[in-house]
């Protein structure tokens, strides 16, 4: 029952305490499987925190400026697992095209990490795509199918991810595709994890955010380890033997917190 494949969801701009109030479902997911009570995001606002996971830095982005203003050099967790030769993919709700390098209707680009790096942009513009619906499009069917990448990042639109919606419609939109996700031939297998966080908080509990691993692994555990978005980069190079990147080298090991058997 080796993992082999993780999917990565990121909400937006809450902490663990009110994560675990207004998720219900998703804190229900949490206590069945796994959480952690002690990770914490790398600063403020949103686009340093999506660098960070993808990239194990903020190269020294302080702002949510679009790529023009931040082509980011070096690589990316995506790009690294392509290398690595395997498979790499980031499903981006109401994007319009593929690897979109600005804003559009609720699609933020800013929650976009991929296309901030310049290096990769063949990849993005392939493996970068829009998530479609719980019933068609890319994400519906490589779930279905049991097509997911190794390494596969969902972004909710800002309604979905409790930017502008609520917590409340966040958590119903996560359960819509837990459902479908619990029904396909990755997670009967075993080889699909699932991680579930925010970016951020919102400066009420020092960045602490509810952060959640579900595999079949995992019962009722809570870890403590000082976790941050550089451990998940760790995990996702460590996922598919690619080389370590930046703060991801030294960071806290995610996936030996939560003895998480990587294939």
């Amino acid at each position: 029952m080796s993992v082999t494949k993780v999917l990565v969801f990121v909400e937006e701009n809450h902490s663990l305490a009110e994560m675990k109030v207004g998720m219900p479902y998703l804190y229900s997911q949490a206590t069945t499987y796994g959480y952690a009570t002690n990770y914490a995001a790398i600063r403020h606002p949103s686009l340093p925190n999506y660098l960070a996971i993808a990239g194990a830095s903020t190269f020294n982005v302080v702002d949510d400026a679009a790529p023009s203003s931040h082509p980011i050099v070096g690589r990316s967790v995506f790009g690294a697992a392509i290398t690595a030769v395997r498979s790499a993919k980031s499903y981006q709700e109401s994007m319009t095209s593929n690897c979109r390098l600005t804003n559009s209707g609720r699609y933020a680009v800013k929650h976009n990490p991929w296309a901030y790096f310049t290096g990769e942009r063949t990849k993005c513009q392939v493996n970068d795509v829009p998530s479609g619906t719980y019933t068609s499009g890319a994400l519906h069917n490589d779930i279905v199918n049991g097509t997911l990448p190794n390494v596969g990042e969902v972004t909710p639109n800002l309604d979905n991810d409790a930017h502008d919606g609520s917590l409340g419609t966040a958590d119903t939109w996560l359960k819509n595709w837990f459902t479908l996700i619990y029904a396909s031939p990755d997670w009967k297998a075993g080889r699909l994890a699932i991680i579930v966080l925010a970016d951020e908080d919102d400066s009420t509990q020092g960045n602490k955010v509810l952060t959640t691993v579900i595999h079949r692994s995992q019962s009722h555990r809570v870890v403590a380890t000082a976790l941050t978005h550089y451990s998940l980069t760790g995990l996702l190079t460590q996922l598919t033997h690619a080389p370590c990147i930046n703060a991801g080298c030294s960071a806290a090991n995610m996936a030996t917190a939560f003895a998480l058997p990587l294939g």
